[in-house]
């Protein structure tokens, strides 16, 4: 297990279920070009493109935090027996990888306090549930999982399998915290309203001791847009704002200073933003 970074007096660790060849840079940026993924090669491969299928290579993770009143988890992957028939590594799962390496990190299930759901998208709410005895219940029997209403009102719209396997049990349940404008757990947990991925994202943001971080969720999805911050991903909700959101919360990460998790970027997925000029350079914590 690899070992916990700080926030102050937080301790957080990456719990990783896998690393993922997903979409080539042009099918995943429509903005971008063949001949910028050409001029980056050098510095995005193998982490975070891989030479072998040209695909951009997206960490599947989450974030579990223990700060000096909680234990809690900032999403939770992708999950076993999920329905995702339109992407087949994430259909039907069966491993529990992702489950022993969060034990790894010293976590049952049932010690955690919160789980805090940047949005609902499949690979960000898969471990919300598991299955027991034929039908679907939280993974996390004591935790509220806090998640914005305008993500869950959205996906109660139109129902899908997000919604009746990684949703709508939490909801029965009674387990779920449903938020409207933003919420604060305490001083040292809060979340940040970042839409354009999705109507109702949020990032979760840390503080102790004079320090603080942001987990991005997917406000960002890869380093490629840190120099190419006006890059929108195909499937963004609203792709100018999420433009707009990602410079915002870059440049305010690149002046105080802040610790950036991100949902997506290969290990050790945290770093520090630099500005330079229009752009956005990512300073890994390794210093890769």
């Amino acid at each position: 297990m690899t070992p916990p970074f700080t926030v102050g007096d937080i301790q957080v660790w990456r719990i990783v279920e896998m690393p993922e060849p997903f979409m080539k840079p042009l099918a995943m940026f429509p903005d971008a070009t063949a001949e910028i993924i050409a001029e980056n090669r050098h510095w995005l491969e193998p982490d975070a493109l891989c030479p072998e299928t040209g695909k951009l290579l997206l960490t599947i993770q989450a974030y579990l935090v223990r700060t000096s009143r909680h234990t809690l988890l900032i999403d939770t992957c992708v999950g076993c027996g999920k329905s995702n028939e339109w992407y087949p590594d994430w259909h039907q799962r069966t491993d529990t990888v992702w489950l022993d390496r969060l034990a790894a990190a010293g976590a049952a299930p049932e010690q955690i306090d919160y789980v805090f759901c940047t949005h609902l998208h499949p690979d960000h709410c898969g471990w919300n549930t598991r299955l027991l005895d034929g039908r679907w219940v939280p993974t996390f029997p004591k935790a509220r999982y806090v998640m914005a209403r305008t993500e869950v009102e959205y996906l109660e719209a139109k129902p899908d399998n997000v919604w009746n396997e990684n949703v709508l049990p939490v909801i029965e349940s009674g387990q779920a915290l449903v938020f409207d404008d933003g919420y604060a757990l305490d001083d040292e947990v809060w979340l940040q309203p970042t839409p354009g991925h999705t109507a109702g994202h949020v990032a979760v943001r840390l503080a102790s001791k004079g320090r603080e971080a942001v987990m991005t969720g997917d406000m960002i999805h890869s380093p490629i847009q840190c120099p190419y911050p006006d890059w929108a991903f195909k499937y963004d909700f609203d792709k100018a704002q999420a433009v707009a959101t990602r410079r915002a919360v870059l440049e305010a990460a690149a002046e105080h200073r802040h610790l950036v998790m991100t949902a997506h970027f290969p290990a050790p997925s945290a770093g520090y933003v630099e500005v330079r000029g229009d752009v956005f350079k990512f300073d890994y914590l390794d210093g890769k």
